[in-house]
């Protein structure tokens, strides 16, 4: 069962990602203002989050866990304001389906990259002509996806 969760997280992760990019469009739309959009998203989540955190058997890490901590581990939120705020400033002009395929287009490449090359921890898996084809396949359908 677990096995099948694993699998199913990330669809669900999709899922929400595209249900997210469409709210924070609408709250851009009724805010009229997309950074305020995406701060507000954050502000939300940092409540949700550190809610959990409480409920969460570990708690807060230590001042000397966190003295611990590269300096490019922080950079995550800021990745992921840039990502939210992209979204909010993209989808009303290119749409849902094409932003989230140059998306992931991206992730593709990249993770492509960072798997065969090690980076940032990721477990190397080396690059080959299947995956490659994929990611091709991907950029041709972006390609088709966008042609009028």
């Amino acid at each position: 069962m677990l096995k099948y969760l694993i699998y199913l997280l990330p669809v669900l992760c999709g899922v929400t990602i595209t249900t997210q990019a469409s709210v924070n469009s609408q709250l851009r739309h009724t805010i009229h203002n997309p950074i305020a959009a995406a701060f507000i998203s954050f502000v939300v989540g940092t409540i949700i989050l550190f809610f959990a955190v409480v409920a969460y058997r570990h708690g807060f890490p230590s001042i000397s866990e966190l003295k611990e901590v590269s300096w490019h581990q922080y950079t995550g939120g800021l990745l992921g304001a840039f990502f939210v705020t992209v979204i909010i400033f993209t989808l009303p002009k290119i749409g849902s389906a094409n932003m989230f395929i140059l998306i992931i287009a991206g992730q593709l490449i990249t993770s492509l990259l960072y798997d065969h090359f090690g980076i940032l921890g990721a477990p190397i898996q080396s690059v080959n002509w299947k995956k490659i084809a994929g990611v091709v396949m991907v950029i041709v359908g972006v390609y088709i996806a966008n042609k009028k």
